[in-house]
């Protein structure tokens, strides 16, 4: 996959993504899986592919990298307003997940720029984009999914 298509796909899943959490809508299953599991899918395809070629050092960045933005995933994930509703609980994010949004896309951007520095000539950090957006915002959906389990509401059912 080209840069510039990685690029555009992250930007289009980001767009809704965080389009969905300003205009709000009801929990479901799918809301909560389906993006996370799709980029996860993809990024380890892509990761298969040159995981043969990365080096110890970046193995490690990648690593620490999805820790930090597996806790900023719960944080936004923490940071969502759940509301009980008769179809299930309402999740609609607030000045806090935006915050945490920007300062997700300004971690993944400087990391991004900084692999690229210290390993120009390698496209391990590049295959890793899906793997590492699909962390963030699975952990993000975990947290909202423990959220509304404590509520004891049921998950809204999935529209047809």
């Amino acid at each position: 996959m080209s840069a510039l298509i990685g690029i555009l796909i992250g930007v289009l899943v980001l767009v809704r993504v965080i389009g969905r959490q300003v205009t709000g809508s009801l929990v479901t299953p799918r809301s909560l899986a389906l993006m996370p599991a799709v980029l996860l899918g993809v990024g380890l395809l892509s990761l298969a592919s040159v995981i043969h070629t990365a080096t110890p050092g970046e193995l490690g960045f990648l690593a620490l990298e999805s820790v930090v933005l597996i806790a900023l995933g719960l944080a936004r994930g923490a940071s969502i307003r759940l509301t009980p509703t008769d179809a299930g609980p309402f999740q609609k994010g607030t000045a806090a997940t935006l915050v945490l949004w920007l300062v997700t896309i300004a971690f993944r951007v400087g990391t991004t720029f900084a692999a690229a520095a210290l390993w120009p000539h390698n496209t391990f950090g590049q295959a890793s984009i899906a793997l590492t957006v699909g962390l963030t915002i699975g952990a993000q959906s975990a947290m909202v999914y423990r959220r509304a389990l404590a509520m004891n509401v049921p998950l809204a059912a999935q529209r047809a």
